[in-house]
Formats: structure tokens, C-alpha cells, sequence
């Protein structure tokens, strides 16, 4: 179980890590935002391109730093009764929810949207707008990733439900295991 947590401590890592950094387009968006407005409303100009970009860094923002919202508890989740629970029960419907639900939905969108973004890449796809992004394939590349992510964060998170519901071995049976037929048998 030693090595899954630790797969599981990667992954978290790697969550954490990625959540953070496209967290700063949060600060981005706000003042593009601003600028955007200060131009249209004061200067009477307007920019298809900037508003762009204010939409891909909030559809980046969002896909990229969901799993790492999984991470630390921040989904909205129904805990009519989760709250209340016991840390056993709490780990049962964290194992189900990842296995049952998270990583079917996360596959079933990695297979779904990998051609999607690679079409989109075979073409270069670029905005509909004359003055758009030609960045379309970059923003559906992050579907796949954004699945991606969360899987792996599925992942990590039913090897913790499981380490939850698992107990550790007892103090000096580590790496020993029993024989059919009685007595121990060192790894």
C-alpha cells in the first residue's frame, strides 16, 4: 500500500502544482476584464481578440484547475449524510464515487475528445471571428487534459479511500505472509 500512496502523493503533486499556476489566470481574467470594459465604455474601442482571450483563459482556468479543486474538497458535494459520517464511511463513498462514477465519466471523456482536439489540431482550427484567436485546437486540447487530470485525481483519490479502508499490517509482519499449511514465509 506504501508505493500506491505515494503514487497517490504524485499525483497530488502534480495537481497541486498545475491548480496553482492557472490559478494566476483568475488575476489575469479580472484585469483584462477591467481593461476591456475601460476600453469599450471610455474609449469607444472594442476588441474581438482581447475578449477572446478573457473566454480561453476562462475555460483553461476552469478544466485545468479542476482536479486540483477535487484534491482539497472544494466541489460542491450533497453530504446530507458525508459529513456526519465516520472516516470509514467517508472512505467507502470516496472509493465508489472515484471507481464507480469519477473514472468511467474521466475515461469515457479521454477517449471522446481526443479526436475531437486532434481534428481540430489536423486543421488548426481557429476562431469563426476575422480578428478571433487562431487558437481553437490549443483550447480543445485542454478537454483531454482537463480529463486527464481528473482521472488521475480519481485515482488518487480511491487509493486513499482504499488506504482508509485497508489497515496497515501489524508491527513486525511487514513483508512476511502466512503459508498455506501454517507457519510465515519471509517476502
Amino acid at each position: 500500500m506504501h508505493v500506491l500512496t505515494n503514487l497517490a502523493d504524485r499525483i497530488d503533486r502534480l495537481n497541486t502544482a498545475i491548480g496553482r499556476a492557472v490559478a494566476w489566470l483568475a488575476l489575469a481574467i479580472v484585469l483584462l476584464e477591467f481593461a476591456l470594459v475601460v476600453a469599450r465604455y471610455v474609449l469607444a474601442l472594442g476588441s474581438i481578440w482581447l475578449s477572446e482571450t478573457v473566454i480561453y483563459m476562462h475555460g483553461m482556468l476552469f478544466m485545468l484547475a479542476a482536479a486540483w479543486t477535487l484534491r482539497v474538497g472544494g466541489h460542491v458535494r450533497v453530504d446530507v449524510f458525508y459529513a456526519e459520517a465516520s472516516a470509514r464511511a467517508q472512505a467507502i463513498v470516496d472509493l465508489i464515487g472515484s471507481l464507480i462514477l469519477l473514472l468511467p465519466f474521466a475515461l469515457v471523456l479521454v477517449w471522446l475528445s481526443v479526436p475531437y482536439a486532434a481534428r481540430s489540431w489536423a486543421i488548426l482550427e481557429r476562431s469563426q471571428e476575422a480578428s478571433g484567436l487562431p487558437l481553437v485546437f490549443v483550447l480543445k486540447t485542454v478537454i483531454p487534459v482537463f480529463a486527464l487530470l481528473m482521472a488521475l485525481q480519481g485515482v488518487a483519490q480511491a487509493i486513499r479511500a482504499a488506504a482508509v479502508l485497508i489497515p496497515p499490517p501489524p508491527a513486525g509482519e511487514v513483508g512476511r505472509r502466512s503459508r498455506p499449511g501454517g507457519g510465515d514465509a519471509a517476502f
